[in-house]
């Protein structure tokens, strides 16, 4: 019955023109009826590790299994999901070795957490990573890796977004993190449209399945495609002028909301929330447009809930240097050798630090970093400087 009921929550969630997690079930069925088939492997990924797939339903009296998704036409694609146990670097490496086979197929390998893939590293450098520079094979392999520092402590928070940015060169992999329904529909749609294979890592979402700030209405999966760079939607939903806007500030997944929240409720008119969603390759040139629509901005701040010399700061910062010649600042937590710690009271305390540090100015030193002054300040190509995080 509470299968049913989730299944009647999609089906109100489709009615009242928004949703959430249906993004990924909508992408995997428009897929299936322009004839690619899809396999999925991983551990509780038939139901979901939060409770949002569901993609096999058993009859409690035969045991019988069904699978919805396989019979919405006759003439479809057929959708294969396994669950796997937790040996990832076996199972990684065999989704690898199948992904080779057959590049009209969509296979994806999800881990139950992000943090997971730790025991598969192994495949992700020798193979996932160098295989087309080495040997000239192409994969279109999908990891799905629910990645999110939401209390949970150091084994559940992080999917090492660092690792795979510092392997990320030549354009030989694709690594998102998406914060609406609608960017995870055109993300796995782009996966198989686009005429090459380069490997797909997604830092999946956890909290944001259920968060109803996340929500795309229809239109958002009827027209367009995946935006690698999202600019404030502020502008756009309540007005305003951005040519108040003084301070930028970059973000990629799911801390967004939580800066957007905090912005709305004390109405800093003067901030800009810009978040990008696609991180490798990264989008210089759709970032620097973006920019471009804040004539007057007058610092660029990156904002992250990791740990510094975790997640993608060194690497934005390194981007966002040479490629568009814009020195930035960051708020983050401070370096750790460990993605999080094990206190749900001092993660909700370190993540209102984070917050109010880059939203009203404030919050604790000894939790935020804030590592530059004003003697290192440089200009930015368009004559400006980015003044010291306060």
């Amino acid at each position: 019955s509470n299968r049913m009921g989730g299944f009647r929550c999609r089906h109100n969630a489709l009615c009242l023109g928004k949703l959430n997690g249906t993004g990924e079930a909508l992408a995997f069925g428009s897929l299936l009826l322009e004839g690619h088939p899809i396999r999925l492997t991983g551990q509780d990924v038939e139901r979901g590790t939060f409770s949002h797939r569901h993609m096999v339903i058993h009859d409690q009296k035969t045991a019988e299994r069904h699978m919805p998704i396989n019979e919405i036409r006759d003439d479809q694609a057929q959708f294969c999901v396994h669950n796997s146990p937790l040996t990832e670097q076996a199972c990684l490496g065999f989704e690898y070795g199948y992904s080779l086979t057959d590049p009209r197929m969509l296979i994806i390998w999800e881990a139950q957490f992000g943090d997971f893939v730790n025991g598969a590293q192994v495949i992700v450098d020798q193979f996932i990573s160098s295989a087309e520079k080495k040997w000239q094979r192409s994969s279109g392999l999908a990891l799905f890796l629910p990645h999110g520092n939401e209390g949970l402590g150091p084994e559940h928070s992080s999917a090492r977004l660092e690792r795979f940015l510092q392997l990320s060169a030549d354009e030989n992999m694709v690594i998102c993190s998406p914060t609406r329904a609608s960017q995870i529909f055109h993300l796995i749609r782009r996966q198989m449209n686009q005429t090459f294979r380069k490997p797909l890592i997604m830092m999946s979402p956890k909290s944001m399945l259920r968060l109803p700030a996340s929500r795309s209405p229809i239109s958002r999966f009827l027209s367009g495609g995946y935006l690698n760079v999202i600019d404030d939607t502020r502008f756009e939903e309540a007005g305003g002028d951005r040519g108040d806007v003084r301070q930028v500030i970059l973000c990629a997944g799911k801390v967004y909301y939580d800066l957007a929240n905090r912005r709305d409720t004390v109405d800093r008119k003067d901030v800009a929330l810009v978040r990008i969603e696609q991180l490798a390759p990264f989008p210089a040139g759709d970032v620097q447009k973006v920019l471009d629509q804040y004539p007057n901005h007058e610092q660029i701040t990156w904002v992250q809930e990791e740990p510094r010399n975790h997640a993608a700061f060194f690497y934005v910062e390194r981007c966002m240097r040479e490629m568009l010649e814009l020195e930035i600042d960051d708020i983050t937590r401070v370096a750790s050798p460990s993605p999080s710690g094990g206190s749900t009271a001092m993660h909700e305390q370190e993540q209102q630090e984070i917050v109010l540090a880059a939203i009203d100015g404030g919050g604790g030193k000894s939790r935020t970093a804030s590592n530059r002054s004003p003697q290192n300040s440089k200009k930015t190509s368009g004559g400006k400087k980015t003044a010291p995080s306060n």
